[in-house]
């Protein structure tokens, strides 16, 4: 494998915290009562290939930043990627311009300086390895050759790999000047197998924060196949009440839902079906959901949210009962609580309520005794639509994945729907031990009990 190089540099951060210092006091000596502003430079590259021929090589370079003036309790965003002097001046103008302007928002503001982070944990997030564009190419031509060697593969999607450098600094009128650098790889490949209206696709991807964490291209290129493979000749089944299993990349989708649910903006907008259950057990009692925005190298991780706020590993549901909110300073002043430390925000515009690396804790049967029992059954390892009323829980999707005879995969199964509440569906979900950390929400094989299963 060549040798990596290290990518040029993306600017100094302390150079970018300068910058937001000069901003930051322009905007106050606009008019401004209360600013903040979002910084971010980074550089990506990316190639991907399909039957072995280059289809698209890119590199970017950016930067973009967003500013936001306070008047009052009127607030306004701008944002822009021109840095030169002259633009700077005018979208300092501009925002407190529009802050004058705006209609007033009685809990809008920044966050309290007693809660601003004060020390920058250092989260392992940045790897300086720079892959040149030939070791790229390589990688992908290789993850789609070891899949397309596989018997039964028909044609390609294509395969791709890239990585990204970035650096992030924030700044507000309180005080808080801070930055960090980050990193990102990821490698994918999607394959077909069979012919005609008789083709199936699959695919599998790996991404992490450390060019060294990644998957080797061979493994996803053959994982991407085999996957494929296994889903020729689906059948049809017949609509039943059954069990119903969902394998790990898909059971993170029901975390994703809890996340929704339990974000604080919704509950303050009574829009989420969990609004009124906060102390009250919504997960059987020996699951718990994490939330971890300093875990190592985690694909979320960041030091400090987008306000600034200090963070740390929170138990959003501990032992089966909700314990909290996902909330910003803004979402928190509506309840009357305080700020959890999971703002999240761009350039375009304010910051919003947002997990980290959320996880459900594991449980203490494998996956192949979390389906012993089903005398029939569905096992989910694709989802498809996103019908679900956030309002009142609600669940409709399409799915595909392998219909479950006496404890096993039997056949592959397409074009059904998988239906419930999920405030019904939480409470009878059972757990197995195979929790494994591939995505920013990550869920071990997770068992919902009578799940109405839509076919023929």
């Amino acid at each position: 494998m060549p040798e990596n190089k290290t990518s040029a540099a993306l600017g100094d951060v302390s150079d970018m915290q300068q910058l937001a210092g000069d901003l930051i006091g322009k905007m106050k000596s606009a008019g401004a009562d209360a600013a903040d502003l979002l910084l971010v430079t980074g550089t990506s590259v990316s190639v991907s290939c399909r039957l072995g021929e280059i289809e698209d090589v890119e590199r970017s370079e950016g930067q973009d930043l967003g500013l936001r003036a306070f008047v009052g309790n009127q607030q306004a965003v701008v944002s822009t990627s021109d840095l030169s002097t002259a633009t700077l001046d005018e979208m300092v103008a501009r925002v407190v311009a529009m802050a004058k302007s705006a209609p007033a928002d009685p809990f809008c503001g920044l966050a309290a300086p007693e809660f601003l982070a004060e020390e920058i944990a250092d989260l392992d997030i940045f790897d300086p390895t720079a892959p040149d564009m030939p070791e790229l190419i390589a990688a992908a031509r290789q993850c789609e050759d070891s899949a397309r060697a596989i018997d039964g593969i028909t044609n390609s999607e294509g395969a791709g790999t890239g990585w990204g450098h970035s650096q992030v600094v924030l700044a507000t009128s309180t005080g808080f000047n801070q930055g960090y650098k980050s990193s990102s790889y990821s490698i994918s490949c999607s394959v077909l197998a069979g012919e005609g209206v008789a083709m199936e696709r699959d695919y599998e991807f790996s991404s992490s924060r450390h060019y060294a964490d990644l998957t080797a291209a061979e493994e996803v290129g053959k994982i991407a196949a085999y996957r494929t493979l296994s889903r020729l000749n689906p059948r049809k089944v017949k609509s039943a009440q059954v069990p119903v299993v969902y394998a790990p990349r898909v059971a993170n989708s029901l975390l994703g839902h809890l996340a929704g649910a339990i974000n604080g903006a919704a509950v303050a907008r009574g829009t989420s079906f969990l609004k009124d259950c906060l102390g009250q057990k919504i997960l059987p009692e020996q699951l718990s959901v994490i939330d971890d925005p300093h875990r190592l190298r985690g694909l979320r991780s960041k030091p400090f949210d987008g306000e600034g706020v200090r963070n740390s590993r929170r138990a959003m549901v501990e032992n089966g009962v909700l314990q909290g909110w996902f909330l910003d300073s803004a979402a928190a002043r509506q309840l009357g609580l305080q700020s959890s430390g999971h703002a999240a925000r761009g350039t375009g515009g304010a910051p919003g309520p947002a997990p980290t690396n959320l996880y459900m804790t594991p449980g203490v049967v494998t996956a192949d005794a979390l389906l012993a029992d089903i005398r029939e059954g569905l096992l989910i390892t694709e989802l498809i639509g996103m019908g679900v009323n956030g309002v009142t829980g609600d669940y409709s999707r399409g799915a595909s994945g392998f219909w479950i005879e006496n404890g096993k995969p039997a056949y592959p199964v397409s074009e059904v729907t998988v239906a419930g509440n999920l405030r019904e569906m939480f409470r009878n979900i059972t757990a197995a031990d195979d929790l494994q950390f591939h995505y920013g929400t990550n869920a071990p094989t997770l068992r919902v009990e009578g799940m109405m299963v839509a076919g023929e």
